[in-house]
């Protein structure tokens, strides 16, 4: 008797549950075809006559609305819009202008890395040495791995970065492949990597300057300022040479001789770059050969992407390395010594300093606030 009472209640109960689902489907239905359209969006409302506003009844509805909104067409013009018209160039893609790069089988990568953990673990001296805390780890190792897998990436990043490929080869650019080693000194302690800071009196001589290379190769080597005085447009050769035999750049053929950095006073940091071209055979230079010695500007201006044009079928750009250099003391010495000139200087007139009509009552004003008004040249700033 008892489990007939139970069924019966369990069979009463989910009978009504599904009646009640049912009702509440079909209102749920009935409601939502007349449920009005929704209101305005946020920045069409009248604020002047809030209580008129229509309800959106649902962040969902409103959230789909807003996102349609946000999608439309603007009228107004972007910032975007005004780079593109003012430079045709702007988005364009650039031209590699380098060698071809190969990047080495995963697989190859992957079995060397593996031989090499192999032959760690078997090492006993190198066990003991990471175990005492003596490991010495081998920077030129990890030199010459960085310049064959990631450096070429690197380096083309930081020159993007200065503007490199942009100042000297417009709407183009080149993975440096080739690892220039460049010291000034006789002792090397001024290394040019990519973008440090040199003095002019550091890099007053002539530097030492070494890569790699295949027997029998040709190269051409450039040094250049993007930034130059006589005329806008043209780059500064401080030294060129070419139809270089291997690495020894100094059996190559003089095109410029070297000048040392001459950044005028009061125009800051001015770049001076190294570009190394491979040549595809012999290159006859007699219409880029400057006298020597060249100490006039005008004689030694030419422009890099126009040197590169002339010859592009025969030499690639396949090296780079620069440093940044700001005026010192030694660079007067360039210009009235070796360039026999005057020394331009350029200096920054700041404007004076605005201050407002005294007021007789400054209220809420600090108490410092007659100092600015105070006759003669000696202030009591911070005083009190």
């Amino acid at each position: 008797m008892a489990l007939r009472t139970v069924c019966a209640a369990t069979l009463r109960t989910g009978t009504d549950l599904g009646v009640n689902n049912a009702r509440t489907f079909v209102t749920t239905a009935f409601l939502c075809r007349r449920i009005p359209p929704m209101g305005p969006m946020p920045n069409e409302v009248d604020v002047e006559n809030l209580e008129s506003l229509e309800k959106y009844r649902s962040y969902t509805r409103y959230f789909k609305q807003a996102e349609e909104a946000r999608n439309k067409p603007a009228w107004w013009k972007t910032y975007r819009s005004y780079v593109e018209k003012a430079d045709p160039e702007h988005g364009a893609e650039r031209v590699d202008i380098g060698l071809p790069y190969y990047r080495p089988g995963r697989t190859k990568e992957v079995r060397e890395r593996k031989q090499v953990m192999k032959d760690n673990k078997k090492n006993i001296e190198l066990e003991r040495a990471s175990r005492l805390r003596t490991f010495k780890i081998p920077l030129d190792k990890v030199q010459e791995t960085w310049e064959k897998s990631s450096g070429p990436f690197h380096i083309k990043r930081l020159a993007d970065h200065y503007g490199v490929f942009r100042d000297l080869f417009p709407m183009a650019y080149f993975l440096p492949q080739v690892s220039l080693r460049i010291g000034y000194g006789q002792d090397n302690t001024g290394q040019v990597h990519y973008g440090n800071r040199l003095t002019p009196t550091e890099a007053v001589s002539v530097p030492q300057i070494s890569f790699d290379s295949e027997e029998g190769s040709l190269w051409t080597l450039l040094l250049t300022c993007p930034v130059f005085l006589t005329t806008t447009t043209s780059n500064d050769p401080c030294f060129c040479s070419g139809n270089i035999p291997g690495g020894a750049v100094q059996a190559g053929e003089e095109l410029c001789h070297y000048l040392p950095p001459f950044p005028a006073r009061g125009t800051g940091f001015h770049r001076y770059i190294y570009v190394l071209f491979k040549q595809e055979g012999h290159i006859n230079f007699q219409e880029d050969v400057r006298p020597s010695p060249c100490h006039s500007l005008v004689d030694r201006s030419f422009k890099t992407m126009e040197f590169y044009r002339k010859h592009q079928d025969n030499m690639t750009p396949a090296g780079l390395a620069f440093f940044q250099c700001q005026w010192d003391e030694s660079v007067t010495d360039t210009f009235h010594t070796t360039l026999n000139m005057r020394e331009p200087v350029f200096e920054f007139i700041r404007p004076p300093v605005y201050h407002p009509p005294q007021v007789k009552y400054p209220h809420r004003q600090p108490l410092r606030y007659l100092d600015r008004y105070r006759d003669g040249k000696e202030h009591t700033y911070g005083i009190y």
